[in-house]
C-alpha cells in the first residue's frame, strides 16, 4: 500500500520584479522549518534564465549559486521545486526544443533537484503554424510537451503543472464546460500536479464548492497558487493582513497551497507565518486547534488570531539586533571614547531648552495598525475602514462645524477622534523608523511614507474644516509641492477613464456619462447595421467574416428578420446610438432562416433568442444591464419562459457580460459549431 503523499505547503517566488537574495531565500528555509511549511517553488519571473532565456544553461557561477541553495533547503527540510516557463516562444512540435528543456532539466537535476515545474502562465495562446499542424490545439501541445518532460526526468514524486486557463475567470465558457481544461485532465499523467489559482488571478475568496468543481474536471485534487498577498502588479500597495477567506474545509481537498506573496521579502512574515497556522488548522486537527477557532464562522481557524500570533513573533524580529539587517549595537566595553571628548560629560539641556528627541520602543499595538494600514487587496483593516468612514462623513457634515447645530459638538467630538487616530499614524512612522532591524524598514519604508503624507493631508484638511489654522497651502493651492498629488503619469491616465475608482474598497457615488436608453424605431436600422458591422470587424476572431458561421440572432442585428413587438432598445450617448438589444419571442423562425437545426427541448425552456451589442467606448456596465433588463421583462410579459443568445468564443467582452452580469448560464444545443457557445437564462 502506497504512503500518502505529504500535503504540500509554502512558498512560491513567482511575481515579476527583483528576486529574493540567496541570503533572504536561506532566511525564508529557516523560518518555513519553525513554522512547518515544507515546500518552496523557485519561479522568480525575472530570472532571465527561468522564462526569457530557458534554453541557456546555466554558469559555473549561477550553477554554484544554485546548488548551494538547493543544499540549504534540504537542510531545513524544504522541498525545492525548480520551475520553468518556456511558453514565450517555445515550438512544442519540434524536437530540438523539447531536448533543449530536457538538457536544462537535467543540468539543474544534477544539482541535487529532484522535483520541478512546467508553467505555462501568462502567455498568448495562439500557436505557430508548424504546432496547429502537429497538435489539434494548445491544451493537446503543453500537455504532450509536459508528459514527455515529466517521464524523461523518472516521473519524480512531486512535479507541477501550471495551465494557461489557471483561474475560472480564464475558462470559456466556464469551468466545467472547458475544453482546454477538460483535454489538461483527462490527458496529463496522473502523477503531475496542477498549478491553480482560484476563480480570479488575485482570489478575493476561495469555496469548497468551487474546489470540486474544479478538481473533477481536472481529475486530481489542484494545488493552490495563491496571490492574496502578491502585490507585483501596483507599486503602491503592500499586503500585511492575513491569510483568510479559504476554509479549512478545503485542506483535505487540496494537492497542497503555495502562497505567491509580496515582492519585498521582509514584509512577508505575516503573510508566510498565518499560512503556516492556517495549513496547520485542518478539521483533522479541529480539536487540537481548538483556541484558534473563529466562533460562528471557521471553527478551527481565526484569521484576526493568527494575525496576532505572527504580529507578536514579528515583533520580535524588528527589535531583534542580531538577525538579518539588524543595526549592530557594541558592547559597551569595546567603545573607545573621541579622543576630543575625553572627559566631557553627556549633553543635558536646560530648563528652557529643546528635550533631546528619545526613540519611543515599537509596540505590537503599532503593528497591528501598519497590518489595518496595509491590509489585504479586497478590504482594509478595521482601522483603516474607520477611518475612511470618519473622514467621509466629517466631510459630508462640514456644515455642522461653523454654525452652531445640533450636529456641532458631535462634528468636534468626531473631528478629534479623526485627529487621535491620523497622531497614532505619525507615531507608529517614528517607532517604525527607529526599529533596530534596518532591513524591515527599508523594505516597508516607501509605503510607510506614503501613508504618513496621505494621512497628513486629510488630517489638515479636517482642521480646516473646522477652522482651526489656515488652510492647508497642498490641499488649496492649484500649484501644490509634488507631494501633495499622487500618481505620475499612471495616475493621470488612471484618473482620465471612466472607471477610476471603480475597485477601491472604500465607494463613493460613480461619476458616469449620461445614456438614454429608448424603443427602437425605423431609423435605427442603419445605426444597428453599423454597430454590427464594427463590432464583427473589431473581434478577436481571426476568420474573414464571410467563413464566420452565422448565429441564430444575425438576422436580427442584420434586420433581415423584425424584432418583437416592445422588444427592442437602443442606447444613445452624446455622439449617437452606441448599443441596442433585440429580441424575437419564438426563436424558431431565426433557427430556420440560418438553417440551424435545433431541438424542441431548447425550444421548450429556452423559447425565445437575444441579441446585444454596445461600442467598447461604453465602459460602464450598467446602462447595457439595464437594456437587457427591460428586454427580459417585455419577454416575461408577452409569455415566454426563457431566453437564449448566442456568443461567438472570440468575443470575450460578451461572454463576459452574459456570464457575470447578467447571470446566463451556457446551454447545451447539438449542432452547434464550435467555436460558438449558447447561453440562457429562465424567466
Amino acid at each position: 500500500m502506497s504512503t500518502p503523499r505529504q500535503f504540500i505547503s509554502g512558498v512560491v517566488e513567482g511575481f515579476y520584479g527583483r528576486p529574493w537574495t540567496m541570503e533572504q531565500r536561506t532566511e525564508l528555509f529557516k523560518r518555513q522549518q519553525k513554522w512547518g511549511l515544507n515546500t518552496y517553488l523557485y519561479a522568480p519571473k525575472d530570472d532571465y534564465k527561468h522564462r526569457m532565456y530557458w534554453r541557456d544553461l546555466y554558469t559555473a557561477e549561477e550553477a554554484e549559486q544554485l546548488i548551494a541553495l538547493i543544499s540549504v533547503a534540504q537542510q531545513h527540510n524544504v522541498e525545492f521545486i525548480y520551475a520553468i516557463s518556456p511558453g514565450l516562444d517555445v515550438t512544442f512540435s519540434n524536437p530540438r526544443e523539447v531536448a533543449a528543456l530536457k538538457r536544462k532539466l537535467d543540468q539543474v537535476k544534477s544539482f541535487g533537484c529532484r522535483s520541478f515545474s512546467l508553467l505555462f502562465d501568462d502567455i498568448e495562446t495562439e500557436m505557430c503554424p508548424a504546432d496547429k499542424q502537429a497538435f489539434s490545439s494548445f491544451a493537446h501541445a503543453q500537455v504532450a510537451i509536459t508528459n514527455a518532460v515529466y517521464q524523461h526526468l523518472g516521473e519524480p514524486e512531486t512535479f507541477l503543472f501550471c495551465p494557461t486557463d489557471y483561474c475560472d475567470a480564464f475558462c470559456t465558457p466556464s469551468v466545467s464546460q472547458s475544453s482546454y481544461l477538460h483535454i489538461v485532465g483527462e490527458e496529463l499523467l496522473p502523477g503531475i500536479d496542477i498549478l491553480w489559482t482560484g476563480p480570479k488571478v488575485v482570489s478575493h475568496k476561495i469555496s469548497v464548492e468551487s474546489i470540486e468543481e474544479v478538481s473533477s474536471v481536472l481529475k486530481r485534487a489542484p494545488v493552490i497558487w495563491d496571490n492574496i498577498h502578491a502585490n507585483d502588479y501596483d507599486p503602491q500597495r503592500l499586503f500585511l493582513g492575513p491569510y483568510k477567506d479559504r476554509p479549512t474545509e478545503l485542506i483535505p481537498k487540496l494537492r497542497g497551497v503555495l502562497t505567491n506573496p509580496n515582492c519585498e521579502f521582509y514584509p512577508n512574515f505575516v503573510a508566510i507565518h498565518t499560512l503556516a497556522t492556517w495549513c496547520k488548522s485542518s478539521p483533522d486537527g479541529a480539536q487540537a486547534n481548538a483556541e484558534m477557532g473563529d466562533e460562528g464562522q471557521d471553527p478551527c481557524y481565526s484569521p484576526q488570531k493568527a494575525l496576532t500570533l505572527a504580529l507578536i513573533d514579528w515583533l520580535q524580529e524588528f527589535l531583534s539586533t542580531d538577525g538579518p539587517g539588524a543595526r549592530l549595537k557594541k558592547d559597551s566595553s569595546d567603545e573607545e571614547p573621541m579622543q576630543t571628548d575625553v572627559g566631557e560629560s553627556a549633553y543635558i539641556p536646560g530648563p528652557e531648552e529643546n528635550p533631546l528627541y528619545t526613540a519611543e520602543p515599537l509596540t505590537l499595538n503599532d503593528l497591528k495598525l501598519l497590518s489595518d494600514l496595509f491590509y489585504l487587496p479586497y478590504e482594509h483593516g478595521p482601522t483603516a475602514r474607520t477611518m475612511l468612514q470618519e473622514l467621509d462623513w466629517l466631510k459630508n457634515h462640514s456644515s455642522s462645524a461653523a454654525a452652531n447645530t445640533d450636529q456641532t459638538a458631535e462634528w468636534r467630538s468626531r473631528a478629534q477622534q479623526f485627529d487621535n487616530m491620523c497622531e497614532a499614524v505619525v507615531q507608529m512612522f517614528n517607532r517604525l523608523s527607529n526599529a533596530s532591524n534596518r532591513s524591515i524598514l527599508y523594505d516597508l519604508y516607501n509605503y510607510i511614507c506614503d501613508i504618513k503624507s496621505g494621512v497628513g493631508l486629510a488630517r489638515a484638511y479636517v482642521k480646516t474644516l473646522g477652522g482651526h489654522g489656515q488652510p492647508s497651502a497642498q490641499l488649496m493651492n492649484d500649484d501644490p509641492e509634488p507631494w501633495g498629488f499622487r500618481g505620475g503619469l499612471s495616475g493621470e491616465f488612471q484618473r482620465m477613464l471612466p472607471c477610476h475608482g471603480n475597485r477601491d474598497l472604500f465607494r463613493y457615488p460613480p461619476m458616469t456619462q449620461v445614456y438614454c436608453i429608448r424603443p427602437y424605431c425605423p431609423e435605427d436600422k442603419m445605426q444597428v447595421q453599423r454597430i454590427l458591422k464594427e463590432m464583427r470587424c473589431s473581434g478577436g476572431d481571426s476568420a474573414p467574416l464571410m467563413m464566420q458561421p452565422p448565429l441564430i440572432c444575425d438576422g436580427l442585428s442584420a434586420g433581415e428578420l423584425p424584432p418583437s413587438p416592445h422588444c427592442t432598445v437602443v442606447m444613445e450617448d452624446g455622439v449617437g446610438v452606441c448599443g441596442y438589444a433585440l429580441a424575437l419571442t419564438d426563436a424558431k423562425q431565426a433557427a430556420a432562416k440560418i438553417q440551424r437545426a435545433v431541438s424542441d427541448a431548447v425550444f421548450e425552456d429556452f423559447p425565445s433568442v437575444v441579441t446585444m451589442q454596445v461600442l467598447p467606448h461604453v465602459t460602464d456596465p450598467s446602462p447595457a444591464k439595464r437594456m437587457i433588463g427591460h428586454l427580459l421583462s417585455s419577454l416575461r410579459n408577452n409569455g415566454s419562459k426563457g431566453v437564449f443568445c448566442e456568443v461567438r468564443q472570440s468575443d470575450r467582452r460578451m461572454l463576459n457580460f452574459y456570464t457575470n452580469v447578467v447571470s446566463f448560464k451556457p446551454i447545451k444545443m447539438a449542432g452547434l459549431p464550435p467555436e460558438v457557445v449558447a447561453m440562457g437564462t429562465r424567466l
